[in-house]
């Protein structure tokens, strides 16, 4: 009983910490991990990391702490010496939320001096979060060794955050940690200096009252332009898909519901494309775009020629018909794909090189988004080049303008109306290589954008590529600028409403052709 009785004085820091976990106390557990990681002890992190885990045991009887490995092996907690089996009476240390946000804490701590930088910083960030003013001596002696600056940033944003709510910290230090945190600018600045004490100096609470009002009119720019980016992604994408049918339709008057379709076929190219290199060459799978946007274009534009010579040549000079056939084509297609690959969604997977997103002030951008921004605007320069620079594109444009005068030229017509069918088919094919990149590959994939397909050709300006272009980009913007005020569902409708009160004051659109056909 006296031996006992005398092991807490005998006991040095580290044992004394150690032992507290017995106690099954969220406190007794929060002030030993405090204690376990400025104990500089080589057992410190395994403790932590295993209570972090759920795999610190503690017998209440023996008094006695246990570490579950990784491995299935344990180990004595105050001495590391390994142990055949933990006892039936021992259970695992319990965790709430606040003893959670210490042990992240702690953890950022005893990484602090990681060789890596990107684990500094994830471990400054950590003692940011829970700014447990244990952790300052940590932080003021790796701040005097660290030479790289995100890392030196996040170390002393991390000890600002500690000064900030430190009881004994001056009012000089506390005003100089608020500049730092109002400088970070993010949500998490500004829940921090929302948290500050009422009972703070008065010119500590008018400061962080002054760095809340300015962060939040930062943030309120910034959704401005993270809006802005949302809506240019989504007009990319309503440009890619529909780019081939402003063609389409512009040249041969042709209402093709089963556009759509052509960008479904598209996906399901690269996911068939996907498979055969995950089968064959695992090593190229990063190339698979690269295989799967020609081909795309090829079976598409395809398709799109049998299509036109088969079912759209009988039907030209009625829209209506071409309409109702188009759209039980659309019903035909999307069975066969049904029949070949199922009902259910295909997994179509990112390349390394358009996975993952990175930081541009407060806003995220995916590179997968950004990659189909540029991969859009090249095909758009490249279907403009086309179209001014080669004969096809002459023809073309001679056909748009005045199909009869065309004729009279010499111009086949009913040639440039395949290859024009097939050409806006293809590139519908390769909208759906991109559009595999963010949406779900399934038969109803096409169904998704043939509505604002035509909406933006329509704004724009049939058969004007400019117009579809800036068309495409203003809806993407208005739409993301409607959303958050009346919903997805109301900000379409309210799109669609616009649009119709537009088209009443101008007929073609925003830029119409010109033309002696057109304007008759």
């Amino acid at each position: 009983m006296l031996f006992s009785m005398l092991v807490p004085v005998m006991a040095g820091p580290f044992e004394d910490a150690v032992a507290k976990f017995a106690n099954d106390d969220y406190s007794d557990s929060e002030d030993a991990v405090g204690a376990i990681a400025t104990s500089g002890n080589p057992l410190a992190f395994s403790i932590i990391s295993a209570l972090q885990d759920g795999r610190l045991m503690a017998d209440p009887d023996a008094k006695k702490i246990y570490v579950t490995q990784p491995d299935g092996k344990s180990i004595d907690a105050l001495t590391g010496a390994a142990v055949a089996s933990v006892p039936d009476s021992a259970a695992a240390v319990r965790l709430n939320n606040h003893l959670r946000r210490a042990v992240e804490a702690a953890l950022g701590g005893l990484t602090l001096s990681s060789p890596d930088p990107e684990k500094r910083i994830l471990a400054a960030q950590s003692v940011y979060k829970g700014h447990d003013e244990a952790m300052l001596p940590l932080i003021d002696g790796a701040l005097q060794k660290e030479t790289n600056k995100s890392a030196k940033q996040a170390l002393t944003e991390a000890r600002a955050a500690i000064l900030l709510f430190k009881d004994d910290a001056t009012e000089q230090q506390k005003l100089e940690a608020i500049a730092t945190i109002k400088a970070r600018g993010d949500q998490e600045a500004l829940a921090m200096l929302t948290d500050v004490p009422a009972d703070a100096p008065p010119a500590v609470a008018h400061a962080a009252t002054a760095a809340v009002s300015a962060i939040q009119q930062r943030l309120a720019l910034w959704s401005v332009v993270q809006n802005a980016w949302y809506g240019l992604s989504l007009g990319s994408v309503l440009l890619l898909a529909a780019i081939g049918l402003a063609i389409t339709f512009g040249v041969m008057g042709v209402i093709n519901m089963a556009h759509g379709e052509m960008v479904m076929i598209g996906a399901y190219v690269t996911f068939v494309v996907q498979q055969t290199i995950r089968s064959h060459f695992p090593g190229l799978f990063d190339y698979s775009l690269v295989f799967a946007v020609p081909l795309a274009f090829i079976v598409a534009g395809a398709i799109g020629v049998v299509i036109e010579r088969t079912i759209i040549r009988f039907l030209y000079g009625r829209p209506l018909e071409t309409l109702l056939a188009t759209w039980g084509l659309s019903l035909v297609l999307q069975q066969a794909v049904r029949t070949m690959f199922g009902p259910t969604n295909q997994e179509v997977a990112n390349p390394s090189w358009m996975s993952g997103a990175f930081q541009l002030g407060q806003i995220s951008i995916t590179y997968n988004r950004l990659w189909i921004l540029c991969f859009t605007m090249a095909v758009f320069a490249i279907l403009l080049a086309m179209l001014r620079y080669t004969a096809l594109g002459l023809e073309m444009r001679a056909v748009t303008q005045n199909r009869r005068m065309a004729a009279s030229m010499g111009i086949a017509t009913s040639r440039v109306d395949a290859l024009t069918f097939g050409l806006g088919s293809g590139i519908a094919g390769i909208a759906g290589v991109a559009l595999s990149q963010i949406d779900n590959v399934s038969p109803n994939l096409g169904q998704s954008y043939i509505i604002d397909s035509f909406m933006v050709v329509v704004f724009g300006g049939v058969g004007n590529l400019w117009g579809t272009l800036v068309g495409a980009f203003t809806l993407g913007i208005a739409n993301k600028f409607l959303e958050p005020v009346a919903g997805a569902v109301l900000g379409k409708i309210a799109i669609l409403v616009l649009i119709i009160l537009f088209i009443q004051k101008r007929p073609r659109g925003l830029f119409a052709l010109k033309g002696r056909a057109v304007e008759a």
